[in-house]
């Protein structure tokens, strides 16, 4: 028999769902199939069931945070099992062991994260088997079929894994030594808080900072623009006075005389330029993308919108939604038709077809087999839901996706852009810009919010044409500070971190590795910044908080807040996973830099002028309860996928009154109030922080608070050293 071990339950239901089977206590049990003649095991992981050890596992005297022991770096580094999700271990851990198990297949989510987390499980039961690995992009019958038709073995994922676990141990290492150092020196200088530090995490901060202060700094100053309504042969039309590329003038009083100066002058066209531009439909989505478009249409949060991709993957509607490519293979490009066929059923898509172009097949735009990697594009499956029956989340970004995928299938949008120059009395030079459309093209499908449709539609001139001055007016206006980014801009700035770097080599290199973080972790960065109080958003504007820009002003401009070391740091990373370098190396380099990190921090300290900071005001910030976020959501459902939201006394299922969800997590346990971070802790890894002074009876306790999936509880986890499986 084989075992198929999968990322998460649902997943290992929907690759179970084409054969026959039967459910038991976390696993579900495959008859024989021509694909496993002996029948197999389907089990899964719960996310990661297998952490690092805490310093305190490696060395006592790393418990307590003392200057005196950084940098904290283990000779080796060892996993355990979380001891919230040991019941789910143990399983797995048995089936493999069972006499008639002779192979594993892994079929973690097909990337860096997904190879890890089932190895380190198959690593912790000391089970050697042969294994195979499942690579696939989609959740339907037919890709399910066909990727354990075509298992790959697993050798040829390997290095992956060891790009995986050498970021994860690296990541540690830096977070580890950074975090305890500035939070401790911080501690010195009076400021109450813990302060945590990445290699990811830090450099965005670092940029949302800089904005911050650019806004800050800004000094608005007034300007005045001066206008003219022209009257030539009966056609009207407005211009604005233009004098070498510029139109505003610092003096009202200049300001006034021009258009005095212009009054009633005659007018001649002194030039007519016209520009036909074309524009493509845009590429289709990878994460990022859909990201920064999900939340501009919708305002939703990178998170958000990863999680309910995920839920559309899983039900095998659309591909692997953590994809890093704009692009689709051949093979691919031939089911489009009958992704197409289904589409057109449905009375949402019915008025896009038939498209103008019947194939995408021969346009490398959208399908380049050199440009998918490990995932090809987020598209629709050709397993097309009624839309109606998707939750309204659910119908948005699956509607963003099928539109992006017809609009590839649209002619381009055509425009002529039409530049005037008049001028009053041979001096007085003006300026007036129009467009006209020519054809709508793929914008039929997809309206563009930031198009300026409200553009001037000019009467038709030609050269020479001559008139007067109806009317010459001026206009005051204040230079204004450059905007807050949204959520959706965020994650466009992380991808495209290179261009904040001085250094061309560099820049290639981050362009090369898609900028800070990766596309699966690039929101959970974000949510990291907002639970740990660097950022706020407020209306999708972020802003940075004064603890955010305290921790930004004391690393400086050292390498930590730098997108240089994680440039370099993807790049040694991507050559792990290629074969090309050898992860020992890639952690010597890194244990190096802690150090540095850990020197810089003592050498700074000594220089820090906290003398404008409000200290008080950012010590009290630590996260607790607060009643102005009451409405506000906090993570996803367990029990149906739904929004729990923060409700004053409780958090619970915004699906209550939709399907009676009674999925509740009290505000209070014990006498201790439950932190919005605590329960989003709760909500995405099944545990809290280290949690201090439950009281019941008399007595006092800390605990952790865990989240049991089997039972659906909160049970206390009492802090003690976990014993390695052996």
């Amino acid at each position: 028999m084989k075992v198929i071990i999968a990322e998460k339950p649902d997943q290992a239901m929907k690759l179970a769902a084409p054969f026959k089977s039967k459910k038991s206590q976390g696993y579900i049990e495959v008859a024989p199939h021509s694909l496993f003649p002996k029948g197999a095991y389907f089990t899964w992981a719960v996310g990661h069931i297998c952490e690092l050890l805490p310093p305190e596992e490696y060395n006592p005297s790393w418990k307590k945070w003392r200057i005196d022991t950084l940098p904290i770096i283990p000779e080796h580094f060892s996993y355990r099992v979380m001891r919230s999700k040991s019941k789910q271990y143990t399983i797995i851990k048995n089936l493999l062991r069972k006499p008639e198990v002779t192979e594993i297949i892994h079929a973690g989510d097909a990337g860096r994260e997904g190879e890890l987390i089932i190895r380190n499980i198959i690593e912790i039961t000391k089970v050697s088997k042969p294994i195979k690995r499942l690579w696939i992009s989609s959740l339907t019958e037919k890709a399910v079929k066909e990727g354990f038709q075509n298992l790959l073995f697993e050798q040829d994922t390997r290095n992956l894994y060891y790009e995986a676990k050498a970021r994860a141990c690296a990541d540690w290492i830096v977070g580890m030594n950074a975090s305890r150092v500035y939070t401790l020196l911080l501690k010195e200088k009076g400021v109450s808080d813990v302060f945590s530090a990445g290699r990811v995490q830090t450099p965005t901060l670092a940029l949302i900072v800089k904005r911050e202060k650019e806004i800050a700094n800004f000094k608005s100053q007034a300007f005045w623009e001066v206008f003219a309504n022209f009257e030539m042969n009966g056609k009207q039309y407005e211009g604005k006075w233009m004098k070498d590329n510029e139109s505003r003038l610092s003096s009202k009083e200049m300001a006034e005389k021009i258009a005095a100066f212009c009054k009633d002058k005659p007018a001649e066209v002194v030039e007519v330029e016209t520009e036909r531009k074309e524009y493509q439909p845009p590429l289709l989505f990878n994460l990022s993308s859909l990201q920064a478009t999900a939340n501009k249409a919708y305002k939703f949060s990178p998170k958000k919108t990863l999680d309910v991709a995920q839920s559309l993957y899983t039900k095998g509607i659309i591909s692997y939604p953590r994809s890093d490519s704009s692009y689709i293979t051949k093979g691919e490009a031939q089911t489009i038709p009958e992704i197409f066929s289904k589409l057109e059923k449905w009375d949402e898509y019915k008025g896009y077809f038939p498209t103008p172009v019947a194939s995408i097949l021969n346009n490398s735009r959208y399908v380049n087999e050199k440009k998918v990697t490990d995932h090809y594009a987020i598209i629709p499956t050709d397993q097309v839901p009624n839309p109606a029956k998707l939750s309204g989340d659910e119908q948005k970004i699956y509607d963003l996706i099928v539109k992006r995928l017809i609009a590839a299938h649209y002619k381009p949008a055509i425009f002529d852009y039409t530049t005037v120059k008049t001028l009053v009395d041979g001096r007085a030079e003006f300026i007036t810009k129009g467009k006209v459309k020519l054809q709508d093209g793929w914008r039929k499908v997809l309206f563009q919010e930031d198009s300026k449709d409200d553009d001037v539609i000019l009467p038709p001139l030609e050269k020479a044409e001559a008139g007067i001055v109806e009317k010459s007016f001026t206009k005051e206006g204040k230079t204004q500070p450059p905007k807050r980014y949204t959520e959706g801009q965020l994650i466009t700035l992380m991808k495209t971190a290179g261009k904040h770097i001085d250094n061309d080599e560099l820049e290639k290199v981050l362009a090369k590795t898609e900028g800070l973080g990766t596309e699966a972790t690039r929101a959970g960065i974000i949510t990291m910044l907002k639970d740990r109080n660097y950022i706020k958003v407020e209306k999708n504007q972020v802003f940075a908080t004064e603890k955010g820009i305290l921790l930004i002003d004391v690393i400086g401009d050292r390498i930590l807040a730098s997108p240089e070391m994680t440039a370099k740091w993807e790049q040694r990373l991507h050559e792990i996973g290629k074969g090309q370098a050898a992860p020992a190396s890639f952690m010597m380099q890194t244990k190096k830099l802690s150090q540095k990190i850990v020197d810089d921090a003592k050498e700074q300290s000594g220089v820090w002028d906290l003398s404008h900071v409000n200290i008080e005001t950012i010590s009290s910030q630590k996260s607790s309860y607060n009643k102005k976020e009451i409405g506000t959501v906090v993570g996803t459902c367990k029990k149906c996928g739904g929004d729990v939201i923060n409700k004053g006394k409780f958090y619970g299922c915004a699906n209550y009154k939709k399907n009676n969800c009674q999925f509740t997590i009290s505000g209070r346990i014990l006498g201790k109030t439950i932190s919005k971070t605590n329960v989003q802790k709760l909500l995405s890894a099944n545990k809290t922080n280290l949690i201090k002074g439950f009281k019941k009876a008399n007595k006092t306790f800390d605990a952790y608070l865990i989240l049991n999936e089997q039972t659906g509880k909160i049970e206390f986890e009492f802090p003690a050293k976990v014993a390695k499986e052996s």
